[in-house]
């Protein structure tokens, strides 16, 4: 796995963590199922382990929380928006997750040039700065992620401990 680049979780990701909160791993499209959501991977030096943020193409809902949490807030860390293959995306770091490489299903890669999908330079520093100050706003004991994120962590590194 890399810091900055997107992929897909295997089902047993979803099996062992059993949270409603989590986005699903399944969506069917055209009567087809497809691997989705792709996350954007983050490393945390801290932790020593990846977090994995979705991304969403439901604008408009997405906006539209954004906004709220603008007016309630003034601010709002948990969602981004940003351009991935030239479409604008939600950046949910509201439902982002831990996962270590045992969980990667496999890399998103673009078609046409066989390369593992980037981000721009200035979207990619905003979503460092966010999930870098989510997370510590999370071992604060602050509620801004949906799944029980902690409680997973805490697995993944008694897994990578006893190498499981």
């Amino acid at each position: 796995m890399e810091h900055g680049r997107f992929y897909f979780l295997v089902d047993e990701y979803f099996t062992k963590f059993n949270d409603a909160n989590l986005m699903n791993n399944r969506e069917m499209v055209g009567g087809i199922f497809h691997d989705r959501p792709s996350f954007y991977a983050y490393y945390d030096e801290k932790s020593k382990i990846f977090w994995l943020v979705p991304i969403s193409s439901k604008l408009e809902k997405f906006k539209n929380l954004y906004d709220q949490k603008i007016q309630k807030y003034g601010r709002c860390d948990t969602i981004v928006f940003g351009n991935v293959l030239g479409h604008e995306k939600a950046f949910l770091i509201q439902n982002m997750s831990p996962v270590i490489p045992k969980y990667i299903k496999n890399q998103y890669i673009e078609r046409e040039t066989e390369n593992p999908v980037q981000i721009d330079g200035i979207l990619e520093k905003e979503l460092q700065k966010k999930v870098k100050r989510v997370l510590s706003l999370l071992r604060q004991g602050k509620k801004l992620v949906f799944p029980n994120v902690l409680e997973m962590e805490r697995i993944l590194k008694e897994e990578m401990k006893n190498k499981i």
